[in-house]
């Protein structure tokens, strides 16, 4: 190669590098689903329920999902994001399984207008919303029922689901955690209703 070619090689091959670097991953947004399937209340009810506000760690309260690694180490995934705040988005998805859980179609959260008076409000303070790479999640949450008579009773719950391999599972987990949450909450308003 003659001498003059070899700088204009070096800038092509430097060029071809620079531009193979220069691209970012799209991110990758995941949702909390809430379970499938039928009602586990064998009745219909007319009950409503509103649920919120429900408070989260700060920490985990961003778009990214957050991982516990060892000790007092987290990883903040900057290609692997909720779909919407989780303050936002586990009050919708306990309301939908407290809807199913009790066979009631009058369910949402706090910012609904539709339901002025509940019969029964949740209040919800999630302690721990920890997610492990290939490991599992955890939710433990403290909770309050208050009927609009002003009865209430009070709970925790602790949900750990295994989440082996990929993020989407992680996610799946963390729905299945609020899941038992809710169970949890909707057996404190059955027993409100006796």
């Amino acid at each position: 190669m003659s001498p003059q070619r070899r700088p204009l090689t070096v800038l092509m091959v430097v060029a071809a590098l620079a531009a193979g670097c220069g691209t970012t991953p799209e991110p990758v947004f995941y949702t909390l689903a809430t379970e499938a399937g039928a009602a586990s209340s064998a009745r219909t009810s007319a009950i409503s329920v509103l649920v919120g506000p429900v408070t989260l760690p700060e920490a985990v309260e961003r778009p990214q999902i957050v991982i516990s690694t060892t000790g007092n180490r987290v990883e903040i995934e900057e290609f692997h994001r909720w779909t919407e705040p989780l303050s936002s988005l586990v009050p919708r998805v306990v309301a939908a399984q407290l809807g199913r859980q009790l066979g009631t179609p009058n369910t949402g959260i706090s910012s609904d207008v539709a339901i002025a008076d509940p019969d029964f409000r949740v209040f919800i303070d999630i302690q721990r919303f920890e997610s492990r790479r290939g490991g599992d999640a955890t939710v433990e949450a403290l909770w309050t029922v208050r009927t609009r008579g002003g009865k209430s009773v009070t709970g925790r719950t602790l949900a750990r689901e295994s989440a082996p391999g990929s993020f989407e599972a992680l996610a799946a987990a963390h729905g299945r955690a609020l899941s038992t949450v809710s169970r949890g909450i909707a057996e404190a308003i059955e027993s409100l209703r006796r």
